[in-house]
């Protein structure tokens, strides 16, 4: 699907490409069901999708009172023969898209020379506060060499989980 159902998108370098797995000097990732990855540039990539808890079935007196706990899930990997980076940004938004919650990583580096393994990033939020109508998932990335073409991070996998 591309970037079909990804919002604001950040093309820095020679912006997002999607690739098959485990693409060059990658390695296969855990799940046979996975067979496609999303690979940044040697400027910043970004992508942000915006979730409608009350559209998925969320409804507010739910996400008000129980407040069910929200997970999120990345998955990122570099290529063996190039570095770079990674950050993962999720925020939970009221109707008015005011920030209740923020999760934000750290900014990741991954060094030239590294050995490709996928490594799943996750947070759980919990105890949040009334008002979350929406999630915002944010991932990105760049390579630390600046090569033209698609040597930076790869994303793949990423998931919101509202908890039963």
């Amino acid at each position: 699907e591309d970037l079909e159902h990804w919002g604001e998108v950040e093309n820095g370098g020679d912006g997002w490409k999607v690739e098959e797995l485990p693409g060059d000097f990658g390695k296969e990732f855990p799940s046979e069901e996975v067979h496609k990855y999303f690979v940044t540039s040697y400027e910043w990539c970004r992508k942000a999708q915006v979730i409608d808890l009350r559209a998925e079935g969320y409804w507010e007196e739910l996400m008000d009172t129980t407040q069910p706990k929200i997970m999120v899930r990345d998955w990122y990997a570099g290529r063996s023969d190039a570095g770079c980076l990674y950050e993962l940004c999720v925020k939970l938004l009221s109707e008015n898209e005011d920030v209740l919650a923020e999760y934000k990583s750290e900014t990741v580096t991954i060094p030239q020379d590294n050995d490709a393994s996928w490594t799943e990033i996750s947070h759980t939020f919990s105890s949040y506060g009334p008002g979350v109508r929406f999630v915002r998932f944010e991932h990105g990335g760049q390579d630390t060499l600046f090569w033209k073409g698609w040597y930076g991070v790869r994303v793949t996998n990423s998931s919101v989980t509202v908890e039963p």
